[in-house]
């Protein structure tokens, strides 16, 4: 089993570095999951071409290496890159999945009946890329298990590596920063704030090290050093 960050995310705007307004593009963390002969990318947050060049740089693959792409979330800065990797399979959470595409089928039947033709073709594009996102199976490879950290989206999901000596969580934006981290904070646009903080307090419980959701790969500062 192995993991590489292949690129660390921002937050376009920092809150906890004094940042009120978006000052950089936001994105998420890209992380490399091998194991059991599948190659899974999760959150290809940079554009197609960027997120490329990364991957060849980080781990001397091509998109067409990569087996899986599973979605933390569908936050748009979450999947800028999602169809560089049309020859993977698409996976999302069952539950981000629901909430998501429920309330975009309702808006886009509204900008039908409206006759807004732009949001229309906006509305379809996503609603396509939902629909090819299959739901992923609890363990995605060996070794290799979805985790729910349900909260700052309704449905948002990480993936849990379980390795004999320690435990490594891929934690999407349920802990996005180091300085989240250090302060026991959640995001502010979390939608569910009691379900978001209890996902970041399971995060913390369960593993050693975390894959930051706008960050690097770092030792969880609550567990002994090992």
């Amino acid at each position: 089993m192995e993991l590489r960050v292949i690129s660390i995310g921002a937050l376009a705007a920092h809150p906890l570095w004094d940042e009120s307004q978006p000052v950089r593009t936001g994105h998420a963390t890209t992380t490399l999951i091998c194991a059991g002969g599948r190659a899974i990318l999760i959150d290809p947050a940079l554009p197609g071409q960027i997120i490329e060049a990364k991957l060849a740089e980080r781990a001397n693959m091509k998109p067409e290496d990569i087996s899986h792409v599973f979605l933390t979330s569908f936050r748009p800065d979450v999947r800028r890159g999602l169809e560089v990797f049309e020859g993977a399979t698409w996976w999302i959470s069952e539950a981000e999945r629901e909430a998501v595409g429920t309330p975009m089928a309702v808006q886009l039947r509204s900008a039908v009946e409206e006759g807004d033709s732009e949001l229309v073709d906006a509305l379809e594009g996503e609603v396509a890329l939902l629909q090819r996102c299959e739901v992923a199976p609890d363990e995605l490879a060996d070794g290799v298990s979805m985790f729910p950290l349900h909260g700052v989206t309704p449905g948002l999901t990480g993936v849990l590596l379980a390795e004999p000596r320690y435990t490594t969580l891929v934690c999407g934006d349920a802990v996005p920063t180091v300085e989240h981290l250090a302060k026991g904070l959640i995001p502010r646009w979390a939608v569910d704030v009691e379900l978001a903080q209890e996902s970041f307090a399971d995060a913390v419980e369960i593993a050693d090290l975390l894959v930051l959701g706008r960050g690097n790969l770092v030792v969880n500062p609550t567990k002994r050093p090992f």
